[in-house]
């Protein structure tokens, strides 16, 4: 058995199994500078874990994720644009070691995932999702545009007119409305959302962990472009952090206003 706790990550490796938890409950497990640095940590210490066959990946307390940390980009006196570039930039290499993984990686989705959320449940080979949980992009409704690899992979889970649909207009899914569109595997009770993951990551820990990995890499790679487009995705939202349809974007969520969007 293996621990490591961070104040944004915990990490917890048990019979096989790795489970990483986000946690910042109380800020809806947003992703702040130092949560993109201890994520980026955490996978790594998963990729060192010889004994790691399959990954589980939630959201302490009520919610999954819910994408970037807008408080955090505009308190923190940096700016927008080198907040966002020095997150993406984290967030990616986290992610990109995570679906490089051979271990099997699923989603066990509680309350909402939204934004780099989304994108979290996206990169995982295999998604769970308790029957409260809720989907959406909400890029677009501040300003920005997509991370976390959700221009890449949103299309192939959903297509594109439904991919263009979702980003565009922020549009909300439930756990069902979810599971048709083939964002998720399966939906549970919410009760027994973790051990629906775990018993599913269980039975996988058990089987040929290395063919799994190839079999990931074969699909990963049978349309190139993941991690470049990942990088084309922070660019993007960096400088979209520092135009005036960003900065008002961001400042009518945190004001819990309707954004009026002139440029």
């Amino acid at each position: 058995m293996s621990n490591i706790s961070a104040p944004t990550v915990n990490l917890d490796i048990r019979d096989q199994v790795a489970f990483l938890t986000m946690s910042r409950p109380d800020a809806a497990n947003t992703m702040n500078l130092q949560f993109g640095r201890e994520f980026l940590a955490a996978v790594f210490a998963i990729e060192a874990a010889s004994d790691v066959r399959a990954v589980v990946l939630t959201g302490e307390g009520k919610n999954f994720c819910f994408g970037g940390d807008l408080k955090g980009m505009v308190g923190s006196g940096a700016d927008v644009g080198a907040y966002l570039s020095e997150l993406t930039t984290n967030l990616h290499a986290g992610m990109t070691l995570l679906v490089r993984l051979d271990a099997t990686v699923i989603a066990a989705v509680n309350g909402t995932a939204a934004g780099a959320g989304l994108g979290l449940v996206l990169a995982a080979d295999l998604a769970v999702a308790a029957r409260s949980a809720k989907f959406a992009p909400a890029y677009t409704g501040v300003g920005l545009t997509p991370d976390a690899g959700c221009t890449f992979l949103l299309p192939r889970a959903v297509g594109y007119k439904r991919a263009m649909e979702l980003l565009l207009t922020n549009r909300v899914l439930d756990a069902q409305q979810a599971l048709d569109w083939g964002l998720v595997n399966q939906v549970v009770d919410d009760g027994s959302l973790m051990e629906a993951a775990t018993a599913l990551a269980t039975r996988l820990a058990k089987g040929p962990t290395r063919a799994f990995g190839a079999l990931k890499r074969l699909l990963g790679e049978a349309e190139p472009g993941f991690e470049a487009q990942m990088a084309r995705e922070s660019r993007s939202i960096s400088a979209r952090g520092t135009t005036n349809e960003g900065r008002e974007g961001i400042a009518a969520f945190l004001e819990k206003r309707a954004p009026v969007f002139r440029d």
